[in-house]
């Protein structure tokens, strides 16, 4: 049984009108409703009409399994003592035909329903015209549960593809997406003449710390240092992972001198929270480098990155909690 099986049957109520409306004209008949389980055409729900009579006189009924057609409902054992054949409006004239769900393995789950004031007898190619009536809500449910399952397929691939690009660890984007969203932004930006900047940090004795402490306290302070990070940057920024304790910060938008004020309230979120390893207290410091399109204007994502690394390792040069801005020799 699929996920679709058991919930409620809703057509777009354009294409219940569509049907509706063919079912009158083909037929000369006074209305033509569709209906589905227990619930009926609520069209007319809450108005004072004939209408209003003729759904409630549908939904009256029961589903029916097999095709439906009743001459003279004054002569229906079933009908002729119905308040509305005997009373207001006076329906004299019903037929109808069911409406199967392949979804459901061929399931009654509908009707498709005419009335008139009348006493008629359908003709051979009357009839067909309403086993085509319902043969089209068919379709209609077939298109529906098509779309569904499509629309299913299509959220579980992104759910694949977005797992795909998650880093396991940290819980932030992982260096293949994180690349391929610098490439992005940076075609964004000089699209819109913004600036980017990037902030490339590095967690210091992240290396030693696995070695002391195991991978399992490593990787616990990785997520720690990526919570931490992400709190410090906008909605629209992007945070991945690099490389061990490496991560990339994009920021769409910001100047050079940004990017500091960023990088700055990055150090400070990490080093105002020691962290508890191995029964003692340690501070956690990060380096970073940044670089920045207003300064490298004509700089691609490839470029930009060895800008960023580069900037980095001279941070990392001067000792940790540093950080260096990238910027022309010229300058």
């Amino acid at each position: 049984m699929t996920k679709h099986e058991n919930e409620p049957i809703v057509l777009e109520e354009e294409h219940i009108q569509r049907i509706r409306r063919i079912g009158k004209k083909l037929l000369n008949v006074a209305n033509c409703l569709v209906t589905f389980g227990s619930v009926g055409d609520k069209q007319f729900e809450g108005e004072k009409s004939v209408a209003t009579v003729e759904a409630q006189f549908i939904n009256s009924l029961p589903l029916v399994k097999m095709p439906e057609f009743v001459d003279d409902t004054r002569q229906d054992r079933f009908l002729s003592n119905h308040k509305n054949v005997v009373g207001a409006p006076y329906i004299r004239f019903y037929a109808s035909y069911p409406v199967k769900s392949k979804v459901r393995n061929d399931e009654v789950v509908g009707n498709v329903r005419v009335l008139d004031y009348s006493p008629r007898v359908l003709s051979d190619e009357e009839r067909d015209c309403l086993r085509d009536l319902a043969a089209l809500v068919e379709r209609e449910l077939e298109l529906l549960s098509a779309d569904a399952a499509r629309q299913d397929l299509l959220k579980k691939n992104w759910s694949l593809r977005r797992e795909s690009m998650i880093d396991s660890v940290s819980g932030t984007w992982n260096r293949a997406a994180i690349m391929r969203m610098l490439k992005q932004e940076v075609e964004q930006c000089r699209a819109n003449e913004k600036p980017l900047s990037m902030v490339m940090t590095d967690l210091d004795g992240f290396k030693k710390i696995n070695e002391h402490f195991g991978s399992n306290i490593g990787d616990a302070l990785l997520v720690k240092t990526a919570s931490r990070l992400r709190s410090c940057i906008r909605p629209h920024d992007s945070l991945g992972r690099f490389e061990d304790g490496k991560f990339l910060i994009l920021l769409p938008g910001a100047t050079h001198d940004i990017a500091k004020m960023v990088a700055m309230r990055l150090q400070h979120a990490i080093k105002s929270n020691a962290e508890m390893v191995g029964g003692k207290s340690i501070e956690l410091t990060i380096t970073s480098g940044t670089v920045s399109t207003d300064q490298f204007a004509s700089a691609n994502s490839d470029e930009l990155l060895s800008l960023a690394c580069t900037t980095l390792q001279s941070a990392q040069k001067l000792g940790s909690n540093s950080i260096v801005q990238a910027a022309p020799r010229n300058n």
